[in-house]
């Protein structure tokens, strides 16, 4: 397993993670810690104080400063220490790594690599998170004990669908039916599934009395930004008409490594119907967390366990034709993460 790619956007929280001043959170192998200063400005540091160590995280926020529980140190928004309570001046060597931070569409995103080549144009889009004034939107989090690629599998691959989710989604004989192309502009991959005069099927935020055809076209979009940065676009419209006369949910699985056996897995999710009805809100939310939490994650967890040790591509995986998806990403990340390594090395 190749390292984490350093030069891009890292989902580190919600936004929301943040209400209470200050978050601890382990990004591709790096402690980080994250909070606000006085003009509520986001940071993120390194959460280790350079003098004994102890976690920042474990510190207090004071006056827009982050301030080290053991000794009282305190660092700026960019990792500069600026208290010393036992002397006006501040020792040599105290800074503490700062992470470019954004927040875009209530993500919280750092920046792992050279911050000069931090370009915003590469954050993902996921503005639907944002669209409160028309959208209901649901957020959750859950942690996972494997490598954050494996996850990112099970996204970009639909045909799992019909085995992994047969208490939820699956078991319909829907992807027996499907059609479905493979598009890549740059490092971005789209697997997008058509599912033409089928027999209408569940969406998470419409329930089945809401959808008013008994045969629909139904389509399933699927978007991947490095590194592990997923939306669906999921839909159904009547037999022979436009999608925009349709019902449709958009999804954002987002994907971020802790180690390299145990990652961050964010999902959100916004429907246009029902905005005010907290009913729907428990109806959808365990509907989606049995399914991801019950019926994908132990999968891909057992299969990173089975698997543990050794190369992905060492073990020859069989190629089933539907899942270019997956493969696709794996390549094209395997590729990003080995050119940003030659780039790196020295000149000979």
């Amino acid at each position: 397993m190749e390292g984490f790619l350093q030069n891009t956007w890292y989902m580190a929280a919600w936004e929301s993670e943040l209400a209470e001043g200050k978050l601890s959170r382990r990004i591709a192998d790096i402690p980080m810690v994250l909070f606000r200063n006085a003009q509520g400005e986001l940071a993120a540091l390194v959460d280790r104080c350079p003098h004994r160590f102890a976690p920042l995280s474990m510190g207090t926020v004071e006056n827009g400063n982050l301030v080290c529980p053991y000794h009282g140190l305190g660092f700026d928004q960019h990792g500069k220490c600026v208290v010393n309570p036992f002397s006006d001046k501040i020792p040599a060597g105290s800074s503490v790594r700062a992470f470019k931070v954004k927040a875009k569409d209530a993500i919280v995103w750092v920046w792992l690599g050279d911050e000069s080549r931090a370009d915003e144009s590469l954050l993902p889009d996921y503005s639907f998170l944002n669209d409160t004034s028309t959208n209901r939107v649901l957020r959750d989090y859950l942690k996972l004990a494997c490598h954050y690629e494996y996850l990112v599998d099970n996204l970009m691959d639909v045909t799992h669908i019909e085995w992994a989710h047969r208490k939820t989604f699956g078991g319909r004989g829907l992807v027996q039916h499907g059609k479905h192309e493979t598009l890549q502009n740059a490092n971005e991959v789209w697997i997008n599934w058509s599912f033409p005069n089928v027999p209408k099927q569940p969406i998470p935020i419409y329930p089945d009395e809401q959808i008013p055809w008994e045969r629909t076209d139904m389509w399933i979009d699927t978007r991947w930004n490095a590194p592990g940065n997923v939306m669906l676009d999921i839909g159904q419209t009547a037999v022979g008409a436009p999608r925009e006369e349709g019902l449709k949910q958009l999804l954002a699985h987002i994907v971020t490594p802790e180690t390299a056996t145990t990652s961050h897995y964010f999902w959100g999710v916004a429907r246009g119907v029902n905005l005010d009805s907290e009913a729907e809100d428990r109806r959808i939310s365990g509907l989606l967390r049995f399914a991801f939490e019950a019926e994908d994650v132990p999968l891909v967890e057992a299969a990173a366990k089975v698997v543990e040790g050794e190369n992905f591509w060492d073990l020859k995986p069989v190629h089933l034709g539907p899942d270019i998806g997956s493969t696709r990403v794996r390549r094209t990340l395997e590729t990003m993460v080995r050119k940003e390594a030659d780039a790196a090395k020295p000149a000979q």
